[in-house]
């Protein structure tokens, strides 16, 4: 063998024994007729003494190595004297004295600093991904994702759940987005698509008796990236047959909570995980992922807002939108620039602006020199009151207003809402609050395409006590549908999936989905359901969001291994790139715009 330990793992209990280490340079120090090397493998470092009498030959090699040369070090375990250990490493009890240095390969000066976790430009840091690996920060990332899957795999073996793949070459369906299409060369003119989840395989195997599947999946979406999506993923696959949603939510909230005491036991977990209806979460979040590590919960003030004398507010809820209110503790005392800030963060979302009033004193019984709003004479000191007192505004507190249609006025103040946590320090790092959202509308009315559209995707399970609304009021129709989330994050979704031919078929309809074209593209689930499909349910959750979360990052890319760009370049290989003529005639395939791929 090239090693008999790793470099991280030798400790004052191996003093005296003679030891093989093999791995990069992470720092040389010369020190006259002493040179010292830390050696760095996957285990860890430990530093290597170089003396000219022990071994003249060994000296002079390690005079010409460099950081990242890969060596091969003979020598002796000893204790360091008590002046000389490192508390700041696990090997800083302990040297090893080299008798013989060999220099398997050598290296180029690197493009960044390895031996520090100092900022690196994301983009270069991607172009020698084989390099940025190799830092500690990210194998504790590969090491903790590696964990993440093993603790997965034993959890759903000892739940009695099966692991079966399912293919990755597939048929287009549509999944809410874009497929990646793969073309086949022996059916020219025909494609495959890669999966944007194992869907349909899984109901499948619920018919074929599997009862309990489960799969780390990888899958493919072509959507818009942002910091905690990639266009393709690894998620935790799983279905059920016979079961019910409190038996997936329990078996959910067994494995969060398992996986973060065995990877992050130092972060606390509060249990029971919360459960939050889709309406309930919206109206007291304004979003179905909210943070729940803090409360700032939102107040709607329509009712008050549609009476009162200011225009702005009143032909909003005339034209069927919505007024309503944030509060920010102590946000009376902000300056005005500071409370235009607020405004200028609403503009970035959607929102013509923001309505300030800022209680010096008690709502209820304010005067108008208690209150500061660039409308106050519009609104009038009553109206003023009404809305502090119903935001559960106190003295010295700041209210927040944001007015119009119902769907942006959320997603402005679940935006303010955030900021404001931020501001306030109410974000606990320590804390992974989860919780389950449930009871989502079946569909949702696209305005552009005057069609219904599956919320979640067109093979989840309405309510049952709403399936008569489906052919009259469908947007009524609650789904069998749930979601994991944590501090602000969606982890995952699942439902109750549809088993019944006749419900599938009625749902296809509602969807603008022809019977011909159900039958075409869906034709072996529906015949499926024909022999025997058993009621079932599933989730999926995405392991890389997962790890981001236990890693302690924002950045998804920092837990993949060989992650996409924000514009899903590949800088290290050149992915996506064009192919040979030759190539495209064997497909069948004709370019007619060749543009060069964005790497940013």
């Amino acid at each position: 063998m090239l090693k008999t330990h790793g470099c991280g793992t030798l400790r004052a209990a191996h003093a005296g024994e003679s030891v093989t280490l093999a791995g990069w340079v992470h720092r040389r120090r010369d020190h006259g007729q002493l040179i010292f090397i830390d050696l760095r493998d996957r285990d860890g470092l430990v530093q290597v003494v170089i003396r000219p009498d022990d071994n003249p030959d060994a000296y002079e090699i390690a005079n010409t190595v460099r950081g990242e040369f890969v060596l091969r070090i003979e020598g002796n375990v000893i204790e360091r004297s008590e002046a000389t250990r490192n508390p700041n490493i696990p090997t800083g009890d302990i040297e090893v004295v080299a008798t013989s240095v060999e220099i398997l390969n050598a290296a180029k000066t690197p493009p960044f600093a390895i031996a520090e976790d100092e900022d690196v430009n994301e983009l270069v840091r991607m172009q020698y991904r084989y390099i940025d690996l190799r830092r500690p920060s990210m194998i504790s990332a590969l090491e903790l994702r590696h964990r993440l899957n093993q603790f997965i795999r034993d959890f759903m073996t000892e739940q009695e759940f099966l692991e079966v793949e399912t293919p990755i070459l597939v048929a287009a369906t549509p999944e809410g987005a874009r497929d990646y299409v793969v073309p086949s060369r022996l059916t020219p003119g025909a494609f495959y698509a890669l999966p944007q989840a194992p869907q349909q395989f899984k109901q499948l195997l619920m018919v074929a008796g599997v009862e309990r599947y489960f799969q780390i999946a990888r899958c493919f979406r072509d959507e818009d990236l942002r910091a905690d999506r990639q266009p393709e993923f690894v998620q935790l696959d799983l279905e059920w047959s016979f079961c019910e949603e409190e038996d997936i939510l329990g078996l959910l909230e067994e494995l969060f909570a398992g996986l973060a005491a065995a990877l992050r036991p130092d972060l606390t977990v509060p249990r029971p995980f919360p459960r939050l209806t889709w309406h309930e979460a919206m109206e007291r979040y304004g979003s179905d992922k909210p943070d729940l590590r803090y409360g700032l919960e939102l107040s709607d003030c329509s009712d008050i807002a549609a009476s009162s004398g200011f225009g702005v507010f009143s032909s909003t809820i005339a034209n069927g939108g919505r007024v309503r209110g944030i509060v920010m503790p102590g946000g009376a005392s902000l300056s005005r620039r500071e409370v235009d800030a607020f405004t200028n963060l609403a503009k970035t979302m959607g929102a013509p602006g923001l309505v300030s009033l800022q209680f010096s004193a008690d709502p209820a019984s304010a005067t108008e020199d208690d209150v500061r709003s660039p409308v106050l004479r519009h609104l009038g000191i009553e109206d003023a009151r009404k809305i502090g007192e119903r935001c559960g505004a106190s003295a010295g507190d700041l209210v927040l207003l944001a007015a119009g249609e119902s769907g942006m006025v959320s997603t402005v103040l679940d935006g303010i809402r955030r900021e404001l946590a931020r501001q306030l320090e109410l974000v606990d790092d320590s804390v992974l609050n989860f919780g389950f959202v449930t009871d989502f509308p079946l569909v949702e009315w696209d305005e552009d395409g005057q069609r219904w559209n599956a919320l979640h995707h067109p093979f989840t399970a309405p309510q049952s006590e709403d399936a008569h609304l489906l052919d009259s009021e469908p947007g009524q129709v609650r789904a069998r549908a749930y979601d994991t989330i944590c501090n602000g994050f969606e982890l995952g979704s699942g439902s109750i999936r549809i088993h019944e031919r006749e419900l599938q078929m009625q749902v296809f309809e509602l969807l603008g989905v022809e019977a011909e074209e159900a039958q075409q593209r869906f034709g072996h689930m529906l015949n499926a359901f024909e022999y025997g499909a058993p009621p079932h349910g599933g989730f999926a959750f995405g392991i890389d969001r997962v790890a981001m979360l236990l890693a302690g990052t924002e950045n998804i890319r920092e837990v993949i291994a060989f992650p996409k760009t924000m514009s899903a370049s590949d800088p290290m290989t050149g992915a996506p790139m064009s192919i040979t003529d030759e190539q495209l005639d064997e497909l069948h395939l004709s370019v007619t715009q060749a543009v060069e791929p964005v790497v940013q």
